[in-house]
């Protein structure tokens, strides 16, 4: 296992008391519609994570892979300009997160942020993440990934 994905699979068990069952896609799974065809599931079960910046603040928001974030909708939960919200630059995601676009997952950050989960996640049984890497992928019910993330579900999804 990458040693990203170790890491990922060690902070959760020692700060979550979480133990995710992590599979490893060499082929990678960059995108959601990647991650699903590597995992066999449908697109819209992809918990992809996306970094943002509102204003002063980094932000993830945890999306199905078949919608796009609405900026709009983030900047009203958030309480900032609609103007404020664009996508986080990579240096900041991997200073405030401690992981890499493409591999950040839902929780384990290096700092604390808000959370906010896409609000189509929470229909389904089980949904894949990212575990540290973009070819480390691992499931959870959407309503303990919610609990694990302290994040707040709303409706992020761009009509």
């Amino acid at each position: 296992m990458h040693q990203r994905a170790q890491e990922f699979s060690a902070r959760a068990r020692d700060e979550y008391d979480f133990d995710p069952s992590v599979t490893e896609f060499p082929e990678g799974t960059r995108t959601a519609a990647d991650a699903a065809a590597a995992v066999g599931c449908d697109v819209a079960h992809i918990a992809s994570s996306i970094a943002l910046r509102a204003a002063d603040d980094l932000v993830v928001c945890v999306t199905s892979g078949a919608n796009r974030v609405d900026m709009t909708k983030v900047a009203g939960v958030h309480g900032v300009a609609p103007d404020a919200v664009e996508m986080a630059d990579p240096t900041a995601v991997r200073e405030t997160l401690g992981w890499s676009i493409g591999g950040v997952p839902p929780f384990c950050h290096d700092r604390a942020v808000p959370v906010y989960l896409d609000e189509t996640l929470t229909e389904y049984e089980t949904v894949w993440a990212a575990a540290g890497t973009p070819e480390a992928v691992f499931p959870i019910d959407p309503d303990r990934l919610r609990e694990l993330a302290g994040a707040t579900v709303v409706d992020l999804r761009e009509e």
